[in-house]
């Protein structure tokens, strides 16, 4: 494939991941149009609407003035103000973060790997430039920078994460053993507990969800949002799934989260005050749990496992010398130092990122707070991480 085969392959792969992207709120509101409208307001409307969502849902700051009208009915403290709603419906991130990386694995099969990368994030930042200044309205208007910047910025990172782990070891062979050792044994075994953190958060946001049926249906029906209201709604709330995931993330390490300040929703009890009336928030838990600190387990075990799915790596460190085991063990000690910074800076990220303004007054506060999710995950997963190694390799020396 030439140049210019490669250059215009590698643009279309940019269009598909923005038209999916913005087809996911654009979709229900255009039939939403049609068919509770009858084709009567303008669908501009609808479409600065959905480019509003999908860059908010990449981080872009989105800066709301609510009618006088909408003030008195919502009853909300500082309503009158403009607030900023900085709280990104994370789903259309990992969306485009998903597709870019498809995108990369395209691309890459052509000849031209790296002018095609830089063509597809060219073309999708010229996108991100046309949908953020179609975006907006009077009482509505996004942060143009950040919505320029951060789209684009997601849609890279996943064209990077489609590079083969090959093109590192050119750097990696630079290094001395147990230094490559113990950064790769911390890379992947402070990724896999972070993962694992995430997979049993993700099984408890599952049956917490199910198990508050009867609560969310009378939400939805509180709301009158009829038919195609209602799938709007659902959509939006799929797209926020990724963020109670994090959220759930946040409870089992300890730390907890807010919806709204002076509220907490943590192991060890919930304080809530008036929340959005959002369907899905009938899931929250509500009161003090008994068992509740037993989830702490959970970022315990992860650090655990990690480190003896991962024992390898330190094994390999024996220097010869007679304190080898001296040297061995202070490796280990390095090494669950990493894994823990790793898993920590990780859920660190992931709970800043789930984090904004959801309302105006109180409500700017809303999700965990990053830098104690970041420090007592680190914490958790370099303690359990240790005994992981240590039994594990002591296990190996006994055979």
């Amino acid at each position: 494939m030439n140049r210019t085969l490669s250059a215009l392959f590698s643009a279309l792969e940019a269009v598909i991941v923005v038209g999916v992207g913005l087809a996911i709120p654009l979709a229900p509101l255009t039939v939403m149009w049609g068919a509770a409208y009858g084709f009567a307001p303008d669908w501009t409307i609808f479409w600065r609407l959905s480019a509003d969502v999908w860059l908010l849902g990449h981080g872009a700051d989105l800066t709301v003035t609510l009618s006088d009208t909408v003030v008195k009915a919502s009853g909300l403290s500082g309503a009158a103000a403009p607030f900023t709603i900085g709280i990104a419906p994370l789903g259309f991130a990992l969306v485009t973060l998903l597709l870019g990386r498809r995108a990369g694995r395209r691309i890459d099969e052509t000849q031209h790997r790296l002018l095609g990368e830089i063509v597809a994030g060219a073309v999708f930042a010229l996108l991100s430039v046309g949908i953020t200044a179609s975006a907006g309205q009077p009482d509505a208007r996004i942060n143009v920078p950040e919505g320029i910047i951060l789209p684009t910025l997601v849609f890279v990172i996943g064209l990077l994460l489609a590079r083969p782990a090959a093109d590192l070891r050119p750097l990696a062979a630079t290094w001395s053993a147990p230094i490559r050792s113990t950064l790769m044994t911390s890379l992947r075994a402070g990724s896999a507990a972070a993962a694992m953190i995430a997979t049993v958060a993700s099984v408890i946001v599952a049956v917490v969800i199910f198990g508050s049926y009867a609560q969310i249906i009378t939400l939805y029906e509180n709301l009158h949002s009829g038919a195609l209201g209602g799938v709007a709604l659902t959509v939006g709330q799929l797209m926020f799934l990724p963020n109670l995931i994090i959220w759930a993330i946040s409870w089992l390490i300890g730390p907890g989260f807010a919806i709204g300040a002076g509220s907490g929703v943590s192991p060890l009890g919930t304080t809530l005050g008036p929340i959005p009336s959002i369907p899905v928030f009938g899931a929250l838990p509500q009161g003090d749990f008994t068992f509740a600190f037993i989830g702490l387990i959970v970022p315990i075990l992860a650090g655990f496992l990690a480190g003896v799915l991962f024992r390898g790596a330190p094994a390999k460190l024996e220097p010869g010398a007679e304190d080898h085991g001296a040297i061995r063990r202070g490796w280990m000690f390095a090494t669950a130092l990493g894994i823990g910074v790793v898993g920590g800076v990780i859920l660190g990220i992931l709970a800043w990122a789930s984090s904004g303004g959801i309302g105006p007054g109180r409500l700017q506060l809303a999700g965990p707070d990053p830098i104690a999710v970041g420090l007592w995950a680190a914490l958790e997963i370099a303690v359990a991480s240790l005994l992981g190694l240590l039994a594990s390799n002591r296990g190996s020396a006994g055979r």
